[in-house]
């Protein structure tokens, strides 16, 4: 944990703004700006890239795999400028609880992958790179992306730690658990072999 030089009003504040830049829906937006339909719909009904691929519209899943990291990594420059490393922590997790659990969908949200790397990058960005590194590796060599995820995830502690960031670690420690938290279905589907590959339906 970084020190805590905020007040408790300008966490609570930061917390609240992170929440909200989180819960913008990126996905579901091009969707419907590019006539693919609802994404609850489609595949496994969530708003994520991988989901928004399954309409097979390549540009809109890059597109929402961008906005989606963009969204968490400008929630924690923003803190860290404004008010500090504290607050940059704290934005981090409700941008992704936000992205997770949005109040605009009745909190049925994605699962965070790519909010977990915009915020990794802007928290301490060889921390990011690694987990990008890692879910590209586990990506192209399983051609599952829940299994990717759930290697960047694993692996993003055993990051924090070699490249000298332990002030992250109980941040980092969270967002794994929620990370795995929010793929347990799919965890039992990998078990069984019954996971869909990228690009699948």
């Amino acid at each position: 944990m970084p020190e805590l030089l905020s007040s408790t009003p300008m966490l609570v504040l930061w917390g609240v703004i992170g929440y909200l830049l989180g819960s913008i829906p990126f996905g579901m937006v091009l969707a419907r700006v590019m006539n693919l339909g609802d994404l609850r719909q489609v595949g496994s009904g969530n708003i994520g890239a991988t989901n928004v691929l399954r309409t097979g519209n390549k540009a809109a899943a890059a597109l929402t795999v961008l906005l989606d990291g963009a969204k968490g990594a400008v929630a924690v420059l923003l803190a860290r400028l404004l008010a500090g490393e504290d607050a940059a922590q704290v934005a981090a997790l409700t941008a992704f609880l936000g992205h997770c659990f949005p109040v605009w969908l009745k909190f049925r949200g994605g699962k965070g992958v790519a909010t977990f790397l915009g915020l990794m990058l802007a928290l301490a960005w060889p921390v990011g790179i690694a987990c990008c590194a890692t879910w590209l590796f586990a990506a192209v060599a399983t051609r599952i992306s829940s299994l990717a995820a759930i290697y960047s995830a694993a692996l993003s502690t055993i990051w924090v730690v070699l490249l000298g960031y332990k002030e992250m670690l109980i941040l980092g420690a969270i967002l794994t658990l929620l990370i795995f938290a929010r793929h347990w279905q799919n965890i039992l589907r990998i078990r069984k072999g019954a996971e869909p590959k990228i690009g699948e339906s």
